[in-house]
């Protein structure tokens, strides 16, 4: 494994535009999408960051188990009046599209970092910009990603699931809007029938107990990238529950067996993602599988012997939040106040670094299955929403 330079494509916004990755450059004028480098792996590499990727998937299934099962729900942080809908949800398993497990690796050992099952974006530079990267720079290599095929595989298993039209929601900032719009096409190549709109356009209509779009047409799917926790305390987030089915419909229905065991409402992602979008589930994860090799040692109570360690909020996302301590000395972020909703402390993993960056490594899953890597540099500790993309090949 190393980071090797290289000298860009001519046109590479052009190129990259065209392929939908409109967010290439950062307000500054420095790249987001950064082709002056690319991570080389070797295939044995490859199959032990995929490997790594299933196994994580099968402890956050477990762990999925343990937390309702021990109702530890309420300790994450997660609303009282979202517990039932949650266990209803996993018990009822309606469809999930994807996530993204952000792990750490050196060439030697791999750590999970954190997951992000709920609203995971970066898609349009991994599955088709650094595809087509590939295919321009280096033809002979090959390239851990096969997410573009299999998110159309997957919406083609939901064809006979999901109401038409399904509905695209974003909250309307750039990434997420390409994100959306990647993801809506995606399905539309599926041969799903789709819409998009804005999350401040969705309404309530008493009347048909459903949420509405701008022509008052009842919405049946809707795939939302906008937080499930973020979605809980809008002035909408009651009746977004008046929708998931309660857990007395799985009597009666059954998992699969009939689609209003999922609700009048189906959401992609499901709001049972919020157990595994949850930082807690690092501290629950090590808990279960202490000493495990893919993870590392986290609590939810404060850093107890660690003197290097992460402090993470719960729910942060981009890096919000974040302070990394050294030798009980705080090196990047602050440890000034508390998250309102908690905070888990994490060990110090061993980074891959290269030029003065760190690499974080995205390991994507459709359907619960491996499907592709991107890679994120930064020029500090944390990865946030002005790190570099960088591509990716193996050999």
């Amino acid at each position: 494994m190393r980071r090797l330079t290289v000298t860009p494509r001519n046109d590479w916004q052009t190129r990259v535009e065209r392929v939908g990755l409109t967010f290439h450059t950062l307000a500054d004028g420095s790249p987001y999408w950064d082709e002056t480098a690319y991570w080389e792996f070797t295939s044995a590499e490859i199959d032990r960051l995929e490997a790594a990727t299933a196994e994580l998937q099968r402890l956050a299934l477990a762990a999925g188990e343990v937390i309702l099962n021990q109702n530890r729900l309420t300790q994450m942080g997660v609303p009282t009046e979202a517990v039932e809908a949650i266990r209803a949800s996993w018990n009822g398993e309606p469809p999930a599209l994807y996530g993204r497990m952000d792990l750490a690796f050196d060439g030697r050992t791999i750590k999970l970092l954190e997951y992000n099952a709920d609203t995971p974006t970066g898609l349009v530079e991994t599955a088709i910009a650094q595809w087509y990267w590939l295919q321009d720079c280096f033809p002979n290599a090959d390239q851990f990603n096969s997410l573009h095929e299999k998110l159309i595989a997957k919406w083609k298993d939901l064809k006979d699931f999901v109401e038409s039209p399904v509905y695209f929601a974003d909250a309307g900032t750039p990434e997420d809007r390409m994100t959306t719009g990647y993801l809506e096409d995606t399905a539309h190549q599926a041969g799903l029938k789709t819409r998009h709109i804005a999350m401040r356009e969705i309404g309530w209509d008493s009347r048909k107990l459903g949420f509405v779009d701008l022509d008052n047409n009842r919405m049946q799917t809707l795939f939302k990238l906008y937080p499930w926790e973020w979605m809980l305390k809008e002035p909408f987030g009651a009746h977004a529950l008046e929708t998931l089915p309660p857990a007395s419909a799985l009597v009666e229905y059954g998992p699969h067996k009939d689609r209003r065991s999922w609700g009048s409402m189906l959401w992609i992602e499901p709001i049972w993602k919020m157990m595994w979008s949850n930082k807690a589930l690092l501290a629950i994860l090590w808990e279960l599988n202490p000493g495990h090799e893919l993870l590392l040692p986290a609590y939810l109570d404060g850093p107890r012997e660690m003197r290097s360690y992460v402090r993470k909020p719960l729910m942060g996302r981009e890096g919000a939040g974040i302070a990394y301590v050294r030798d009980g000395l705080t090196v990047e972020g602050t440890l000034e106040g508390s998250p309102a909703e908690g905070q888990v402390y994490q060990a110090l993993a061993p980074m891959a670094t290269a030029a003065g960056k760190t690499a974080v490594f995205g390991s994507w899953l459709v359907d619960g299955e491996p499907a592709g890597m991107g890679v994120r540099e930064s020029k500090g500790l944390v990865t946030n929403n002005t790190s570099s993309f960088v591509p990716h090949l193996f050999r």
